[in-house]
């Protein structure tokens, strides 16, 4: 047996672009095809946003323009524009930028110069222009490597930067931007920082009230009581109570970074929420009961703030920079002095905030008896019968890179479960299994997620009985037939966790599994496809006899053919929920006893979806 020597030779040194691309994951954290929010290509983009947002937050530019069509994106900012003898350093040269030196940058985010550079190195095409002083300079790269430098000429477009790119498809295979993921990412941008107007292919996006807007668009159910806005030098919150809504939903920001993870800034802000409603009420409330339903949001401006992660998730730092205390301090004393100040300034709405903490207070001490009997079922359910085939790595024990994996398939019935268990990946993929239809949850109360099986024990498999905060799968994903019975159960499923655990929905972790309706083949090659147009074409491009395969049921497919489906290759369809409708609206009419209405709906659509079946089989 020869052994590996390990010698000078064996020590190997990357440039920058060479380390990027083979550990891309360091520097945007995971890959994905685009139907995940936090997939790398919005972070490629959000980095270069990121660079014309600080040139705002310095108080030159108050427009910045974005245009994706098809896998082309270019921002366009009208800040200072990169010294033009810095332009290829800035975007390739590892930790060179202008945001060291603090005097310039105070507040920015991007501290470590890395953004722009991994921008360019994930990119088959990078072309970055600096105006600057009535001077333009172009640098195109292909995968970070410089393929055309102009020299410095004259120009007579206004200062700023324009960066274009597209991301490298070796990198992140086929993927797709989703509108609805890059709306919402400009919408934060503009909550943050009134006085911002960012065009987006066309439209534009302003914000006059800050948090208050951004709470209030994303408010899809009824106040116990109107949002309280309040700010400081260096901080903004808002809030609010849900009268409908359960656990706890927080939006929050440093220095215009949209922190998905929280991190100290929302500890703060959480803990302070209680401590300031003990001392005005005069009362020791259970925390729980005090944070139950509330809607809030935060924003904090910090001097070079520390992050968990290059995606800058998570805030890490204590502390505020400057000379001042730390972060904790700084949002509690903030927080007990305006809010105890606003509360007794807005009697009415300080008598509406009690009567929602009190209310939530009853409803915890009466559900208590019913808690512990269905944990106790749960536990003993789950030590009897195979409903979750769960993955060996659990979501709780995953190091950050493999977290953002995890995944668990909501089935319906034996045989489809059976095909996913056989052919998932054991160590990020679980598999739950449904009996039969689940209830319709739709104007029901939290009571019955205890008391029915179905659901108590779903609840208990993702562990979301105390909010998301231990979540056991990044991604939740339900796997129906595509028959109408699946298609009901999907609804039935949605309506679920739209009722009860919404915020599963609105941080994007819910998905629907999209699989092949068609397998054509022939002695040489197999093409699956998921539409009749892709049935079509593969019918087109496939030669001799054919064999065609029309897939009624999740369960009529192998286990081998299932690896295909849900392996790297795997297509998701995510749940997003839109601004111009609330959920209680959404719910009514698609699971309440509004049947005329429905039923018009569906024959409406009906009659769409039968003229394009027609038109198909005319071509």
């Amino acid at each position: 047996m020869v052994k590996h020597q390990y010698t000078e030779a064996s020590i190997k040194s990357l440039d920058w672009k060479e380390h990027i691309r083979m550990r891309p994951g360091m520097y945007i954290g995971k890959l994905g095809d685009g139907s995940s929010h936090d997939d790398g290509i919005y972070v490629l983009l959000k980095e270069v946003l990121d660079n014309s947002m600080d040139e705002f937050v310095m108080g030159f530019g108050k427009t910045i323009e974005i245009s994706v069509r098809g896998q082309k994106v270019i921002v366009r900012d009208y800040g200072r524009g990169i010294p033009l003898g810095k332009v290829v350093d800035c975007v390739s040269k590892i930790n060179t930028g202008g945001k060291y030196d603090t005097k310039a940058f105070k507040k920015a985010v991007g501290l470590n110069g890395v953004g722009t550079k991994a921008v360019n190195a994930l990119s088959e095409y990078f072309k970055i222009q600096s105006h600057r002083d009535r001077k333009v300079k172009n640098i195109e790269f292909e995968r970070g490597v410089i393929t055309q430098e102009d020299d410095i000429v004259d120009t007579s477009q206004r200062n700023g930067t324009k960066v274009s790119f597209i991301p490298d498809s070796n990198i992140f295979g086929k993927y797709r931007f989703l509108e609805d993921y890059i709306v919402n990412m400009i919408w934060n941008y503009v909550y943050l920082n009134p006085g911002l107007s960012i065009v987006y292919n066309g439209q534009k996006y302003f914000s006059e009230n800050g948090l208050y807007d951004l709470l209030q668009s994303n408010i899809d159910c009824k106040l116990s009581y109107p949002i309280v806005h309040l700010k400081g030098a260096d901080i903004e919150i808002a809030f609010s109570h849900s009268t409908q809504k359960y656990g706890e939903t927080y939006f929050s920001f440093v220095n215009g970074q949209h922190t998905t993870q929280g991190g100290t800034h929302q500890s703060a802000l959480r803990e302070s929420i209680v401590k300031t409603v003990r001392e005005f009420y005069k009362k020791n409330y259970d925390a729980s009961d005090i944070r139950q339903s509330i809607i809030a949001s935060i924003s904090l401006k910090v001097m070079e703030p520390v992050f968990e992660s290059q995606t800058k998730t998570k805030l890490g730092s204590s502390d505020m920079g400057g000379g001042l205390p730390t972060i904790r301090t700084y949002v509690n004393d903030f927080v007990k002095t305006s809010l105890d100040n606003f509360l007794h300034k807005n009697l009415e709405l300080s008598n509406l905030l009690h009567q929602k903490i009190q209310q939530s207070e009853k409803e915890r001490k009466e559900l208590a008896g019913i808690k512990k009997i269905s944990r106790e079922r749960a536990k003993k359910a789950n030590l009897h019968n195979k409903k979750l085939r769960d993955c060996k790595i659990h979501y709780n024990n995953l190091k950050q890179d493999r977290r953002l994996e995890t995944s668990i398939f909501i089935t319906e019935g034996d045989s489809a479960s059976g095909s996913i268990t056989k052919s998932r990946d054991v160590q990020t993929q679980a598999v739950f299994s449904l009996k039969g239809k689940p209830l319709n949850s739709y104007g029901l109360t939290k009571r019955i997620v205890y008391e029915n099986e179905e659901f108590n024990l779903l609840q208990s498999a993702l562990n979301i009985e105390d909010g998301l905060d231990n979540l056991r799968y990044n991604n939740i994903i339900i796997a129906t037939d595509a028959d109408v019975d699946g298609m009901h159960i999907r609804l039935l499923l949605i309506t679920f966790f739209l009722q009860f655990f919404p915020d599963l929905v609105k941080e994007n972790h819910l998905y629907i599994l999209d699989t092949p309706l068609f397998r054509v083949r022939n002695k040489q090659r197999t093409i699956y496809c998921y539409d009749i147009n892709e049935k079509k074409n593969a019918e087109n491009e496939l030669s001799g006899k054919l064999e065609i395969t029309r897939f009624k049921g999740l369960g009529e497919i192998s286990p081998s053919e299932f690896k295909e489906f849900i392996g790297p290759n795997i297509r998701l369809d995510p749940v997003i929920l839109k601004g111009d409708t609330t959920i209680d609206d959404l719910l009514k009419f698609y699971m309440g006893k509004n049947t005329p209405q429905r039923q018009q709906f569906i024959i409406n659509n009906l009659k769409i979806e039968e003229q394009l079946e027609t038109d198909n089989i005319d071509e």
